[in-house]
C-alpha cells in the first residue's frame, strides 16, 4: 500500500511548518538536496511527494517512464528483474539516505522494479526540478555523479560478494551487508528463501538448510513474530565469515 501527501519545500522562515519539519528530518545532510546552498533551495519552485510503502509494496516498475528520482528516508527496497529464462533475480538494495531511480536524470525508462522490503519513506523528487537546479552554478551537478558512482560501487560490490563462491560464503555476506541495514533496535530485514535464492542464486532447499545451520550456530536468531525481522550475533558472524575467508 502507498500513502502520499504533497511537501512544498519552498524556502521559508522556521517557523514554516516545512521547514521545521526539514530541519529535522535525520537523513537531510546526507540526501540529495543536502548539497544545496540557500540559493540553490530559494530556487525551488516546486514539491516533493512524501511517499510511504508497506512492505512488498511497487515504488515503481521496470520499464515505465522515470518522471522522478526518490531518496530514501527510512526503510529497505530492494531491485528485482527477470532474466530471459523467466527466472527472479534481485539485484540490489538501497537504505536509508541512497537515492534510487536515476535514470530518470537521463529521461529513460527505470532498469528495475523497486520493491519496499520493510516499511519505507521515500522523498519523490520531480526530474524537472533535478533539471532546474543542475543547470546553475551550485553543486549539485557534483552530488549527483558521486551518487551514480555510489550505486555503481554498489551494483559491482554485489556481484563480486554475493554472486560468486560457495552458497554459505555468499549466504554469511548477505547477512553483512543486510546488517548496514538494521533498524534501531538492532534487527534485520531477513528475505524469505525464496528471496534469498534470487539474490544468491540458490535453491530455496539450499537457503533454508543454510538459515538452519546458522540458526544452531547461533548466529542468527529469528523473531517469532511475522514480522520478517531477525537479530545477528555480530562476533559469531565474523567468526564464521573468517572461517569461510580461510577454507
Amino acid at each position: 500500500m502507498l500513502r502520499m501527501t504533497g511537501i512544498a519545500i519552498y524556502r521559508q522562515d522556521d517557523r514554516h511548518p516545512q521547514a521545521q519539519a526539514c530541519a529535522a528530518c535525520e537523513v537531510r545532510s546526507s540526501a540529495l538536496f543536502g548539497a544545496l546552498d540557500d540559493a540553490g533551495l530559494d530556487r525551488i519552485h516546486t514539491h516533493i511527494a512524501s511517499l510511504t510503502f508497506d512492505p512488498d509494496a511497487t515504488v515503481y516498475d521496470r520499464g515505465t517512464a522515470g518522471l522522478a528520482v526518490y531518496t530514501v528516508r527510512a526503510g529497505l527496497v530492494r531491485f528485482e528483474r527477470t532474466t530471459e529464462r523467466g527466472d527472479r533475480r534481485i539485484v540490489r538494495l538501497a537504505g536509508r539516505g541512497d537515492l534510487i531511480g536515476q535514470e530518470a536524470l537521463l529521461q529513460r525508462p527505470y532498469a528495475d522494479e523497486a520493491v519496499a522490503c520493510t516499511p519505507v519513506q521515500l522523498c519523490r523528487i520531480p526530474r524537472t526540478l533535478i533539471d532546474e537546479l543542475a543547470r546553475g552554478e551550485g553543486t549539485l551537478p557534483r552530488e549527483l555523479m558521486l551518487r551514480w558512482q555510489v550505486a555503481l560501487d554498489a551494483a559491482e560490490t554485489w556481484v563480486a560478494d554475493l554472486s560468486t563462491g560457495p552458497a554459505r560464503r555468499r549466504l554469511l555476506r548477505l547477512l553483512l551487508r543486510l546488517s548496514e541495514h538494521a533498524d534501531p533496535g538492532g534487527q534485520i530485514w531477513m528475505p524469505r528463501r525464496e528471496e534469498i535464492g534470487a539474490m544468491l542464486d540458490m535453491t530455496v532447499e539450499t537457503a533454508s538448510r543454510l538459515i538452519s545451520a546458522l540458526r544452531r550456530e547461533g548466529v542468527l536468531e529469528l523473531a517469532r513474530s511475522r514480522s520478517r525481522s531477525a537479530r545477528l550475533d555480530a562476533a559469531a558472524l565474523q567468526k564464521a565469515l573468517r572461517a569461510e575467508d580461510s577454507a
